[in-house]
């Protein structure tokens, strides 16, 4: 009965550890809310691209040709969705738009899924684009292509245009959103900083207080982070499945114990046998 009532207690206590794990799986990580502030404007460089947040739609206006460029922030274990809707003239010929995602070190990174590239028929007045990155991982090998946690940039532009249409105006919409993975994409590691422009600048700047504040605000090239700092992240639902297994490894170990080790001596055989 006594082992029966202990392996009860950890089955509770199993359900209520697991409940909001799986929940936190289930739901995407919080986001910044829409406010009239919002970007107006997009660069037309990876030096000049607009700053965004996640959870923030940036508009902008430009023409066809044009190159436009968004920057957010992505941490570890997040997955981003990128999302854009280009609005076009009312006459246009057939022309392709496409949305690419590159890394805090402008590596291209591939999309799990998503239309990255679509083709808008003559006469459509927009077209949507989509691009779900993989999961941000906290540390990779220096040879991997893994997104690691720092600044990425969204280019939007068109691949595919005839002469006649170069030029008109278009309006886009971007926004980013995350899903936190969890401990399913935990890894061992951590990189020392953010891939985030300027932030090796910013360190050396912070070590040496000879540096005027001056010099050291205008060396950093991107102010955007994660609402709670950079890897912030590291309690994931991981450490709870581990400490589950870990109760679940010892209440086996004293129910084999229990039911092998017998009732001790019969009653019948005297102590000095």
């Amino acid at each position: 009965m006594r082992i029966t009532h202990v392996l009860s207690a950890a089955l509770l206590a199993v359900g209520l550890a697991a409940g909001p794990a799986a929940a936190d799986d289930a739901s995407p990580s919080p986001s910044a809310s829409e406010d009239s502030g919002a970007p107006t404007q997009a660069g037309t460089s990876f030096r000049t691209a607009t700053e965004i947040d996640q959870g923030q739609k940036a508009t902008a206006s430009g023409s066809t040709g044009d190159y436009l460029y968004w920057s957010f922030p992505a941490d570890a274990g997040q997955r981003p969705d990128v999302r854009a809707t280009v609005k076009l003239p009312d006459s246009h010929a057939a022309q392709t738009w496409q949305i690419d995602v590159y890394d805090g070190l402008r590596r291209r990174q591939a999309c799990q899924y998503g239309a990255q590239t679509r083709t808008a028929a003559q006469g459509t007045t927009s077209v949507e684009l989509a691009c779900v990155m993989r999961t941000v991982r906290a540390w990779s090998e220096p040879w991997a292509d893994d997104p690691l946690p720092g600044t990425y940039y969204i280019r939007l532009t068109v691949v595919n245009l005839g002469s006649a249409d170069l030029g008109q105006p278009v309006s886009a919409e971007v926004r980013v959103d995350s899903k936190d993975i969890g401990g399913s994409a935990a890894v061992d590691g951590s990189l020392a900083k953010p891939l985030v422009p300027g932030i090796a600048v910013k360190s050396e700047s912070d070590e040496n207080s000879s540096s005027s504040s001056k010099s050291a605000k205008s060396a950093v090239l991107s102010s955007i982070e994660p609402d709670d700092g950079w890897s912030s992240g590291w309690w994931t639902d991981r450490w709870v499945w581990t400490g589950i297994g870990g109760v679940l490894a010892a209440l086996a170990g004293i129910g084999g114990y229990a039911l092998t080790r017998g009732t001790g001596r019969p009653s019948r055989v005297p102590p000095g046998a």
